[in-house]
Order: C-alpha cells, then sequence, then structure tokens
C-alpha cells in the first residue's frame, strides 16, 4: 500500500522498495486492484505522473518516485445538502465513517428523498469545501444504528467496492434477541430470497442466494440475550432473517417475529468497522458506541433477574 495524500485535484505519494520495478499499469491494476477502465482513462486522459511527467502503462516505476493521480476532480454532490446533525466517526482525505442513528434512512428513496444520511453526508461536503459526489460503500436498514463507511473520491469507491466484495470490510453488530440460543457459539448458514406473500419481508427458502452469520452470546439476561454478529455476506435483512429462523427474532422487530413491548425498532447495532485503509495499508478499526435507546434496554434487561 502506498500512502497518498490529497492536494488539489490530485493523489500524491512516493513509491516504496515493494512495487519498484513494475510497469506501472500493472502496478495499479494489480496491486491497487484498480478496474481496468479506470486505469485505462488514467492514461489516457494524462493523468498519472511520475516525478511530473505523464506515464505510459508500461513505463516502470522505481523506489522513491513522486506518483500523481488526478482523480479528485470537482464533482456535483448528486442531492441536496442538509446541514447539521451528523455524527462522525473518522475522516481522512479517502474516507469517513459515519454513525447513523435508527429511524434514518441511509439513501433517498421514490418515497423519502428530503432528508436521510445522504443528505446529511452532502452537508458535511458543503460545510468542509469537500467537492465530491456522496458514495456509501455499504448500507443499514432504516431502524438499524451504527458505522457506515462513505468514500470520497472515484478511487477510494472502486477500491472500497472491491474490498467489500472480497469480504475484506468486516462488520461487527450487537443484537438483543428474544430468549437464549443453545450455543454460546454457531453458525448460521441459510440462503435468503424475497417472500412473495409480503414484498418487504426477506426469508429462508433453498431458492435463495447464499447467507453467512456467525453469533456469539455476550449475555444472557432472563428471557433475552445479548449476541455479538458477523456477516460473511450482505443480503438484505440477513441478521434479522437468520435468528429469526433459529428461533431467536431481534427485540422490537415485529416483521420476523419479535416483540415490542417498550422497544419500537429492530434492536440492531452496527457497532465495529474492520478493515485495511487502502490508502497506506493501516489496520482500521472504527467503533459506534451504543446508542442511548439500546443503552436502556440493556438496563431494563439487566434488573430482570434471572431464575436459577
Amino acid at each position: 500500500m502506498i500512502d497518498m495524500k490529497k492536494a488539489g485535484e490530485w493523489l500524491v505519494g512516493t513509491l516504496g522498495l515493494e512495487v519498484a520495478g513494475k510497469p506501472i499499469g500493472e502496478l495499479l491494476r494489480e496491486h491497487w486492484r484498480l478496474p481496468k477502465k479506470t486505469v485505462h482513462l488514467l492514461f489516457q486522459h494524462k493523468e498519472i505522473l511520475l516525478d511530473g511527467s505523464p506515464a505510459a502503462q508500461h513505463t516502470r516505476t522505481a523506489e522513491g518516485q513522486e506518483i500523481r493521480l488526478r482523480v479528485c476532480q470537482p464533482e456535483p454532490l448528486g442531492l441536496e445538502p442538509v446541514r447539521g446533525g451528523l455524527d462522525l466517526l473518522y475522516e481522512d482525505d479517502h474516507l469517513l465513517v459515519v454513525n447513523k442513528p435508527a429511524g434514518l434512512l441511509l439513501h433517498p428513496t421514490e418515497s423519502h428523498h428530503h432528508m436521510t444520511l445522504d443528505h446529511l453526508v452532502a452537508g458535511h461536503f458543503s460545510e468542509t469545501g469537500t467537492l465530491a459526489k456522496v458514495r456509501h460503500v455499504h448500507r443499514l436498514d432504516q431502524d438499524t444504528s451504527g458505522a457506515v463507511l462513505y468514500a470520497k473520491h472515484a478511487l477510494a469507491s472502486a477500491l472500497l467496492d472491491d474490498l467489500l466484495r472480497l469480504r475484506s470490510i468486516k462488520r461487527s453488530y450487537v443484537a438483543y434477541v428474544h430468549g437464549h440460543p443453545a450455543n454460546e457459539r454457531g453458525t448460521i448458514t441459510q440462503p435468503i430470497g424475497k417472500d412473495r406473500h409480503h414484498p418487504a419481508r426477506r426469508r429462508v427458502t433453498p431458492s435463495g442466494e447464499h447467507a453467512v452469520t456467525h453469533y456469539r452470546v455476550m449475555e444472557r439476561y432472563r428471557q433475552a440475550a445479548k449476541l455479538e454478529c458477523h456477516l460473511d455476506t450482505g443480503r438484505t435483512h440477513q441478521i434479522r432473517v437468520h435468528l429469526s429462523y433459529l428461533g431467536h427474532p431481534l427485540i422490537g422487530d415485529t416483521l420476523y417475529g419479535g416483540k415490542a413491548a417498550d422497544f419500537n425498532r429492530q434492536a440492531l447495532h452496527a457497532a465495529v468497522l474492520h478493515f485495511v485503509h487502502p490508502f497506506g495499508g493501516e489496520q482500521m478499526k472504527v467503533e459506534a458506541p451504543l446508542p442511548s435507546d439500546l443503552k436502556r434496554l440493556q438496563e431494563t434487561l439487566a434488573e430482570v433477574p434471572r431464575r436459577t
């Protein structure tokens, strides 16, 4: 990985020994895993410079060379900015991680297109002078809270999308469920598809897409449990469907058999993002603190004494 800094419309870095001697085109495609189309356009428009001179695909690199990529050209935000209210967990030249509150849609839909997390990120970009399109890397359900990753330029978006495809972006969730799973740890491997009887639901079905959820019991209460969940796949409603299939639906998730009681959303929070930074190679761990409603739920569950 090469540490790259933003300088106007360019990303600038210094090549290390590990990439010395490689053709620059090979370096971009295989080391950085850039899409072929992206690499072709960068060379075509002379937007790859080595020590200040335009490079060709076959130009060989050397240790200590300065590399410049013109990938931060001004772009329209793509939607109306809404300022204020953004809970920012991490930000640098290439990406940012935002803590999404429960109840807020992540991106505009046909029926809801005025106030979403994307609009708040657009507002942050507007306030900070970031002239970039709003690009979320992954999604969360409207009533799930927690960490969401955004890319700040097209190159970062391509690299982060590739990390997501390779399952190299690890997401850890905290879930509060009804009942007690039989095992302290487990893996649910069941395909998930649409429910033809209910357009908003998904279900376990042999014709569905491959889906894998790992879970670990963190705490047990009298009639509920707190789980940590990790995903190998990213199917719609995956954790909700799999935990319901296990017989332990999320508290508040009435769509999948959970009971609302005094909690009116699924008790699910995207707590931690783990990934290798695409520029520089640092091991990133970004945590989203538990929101106040889940803190209150946990306190309530812990107050009810367990039967001995």
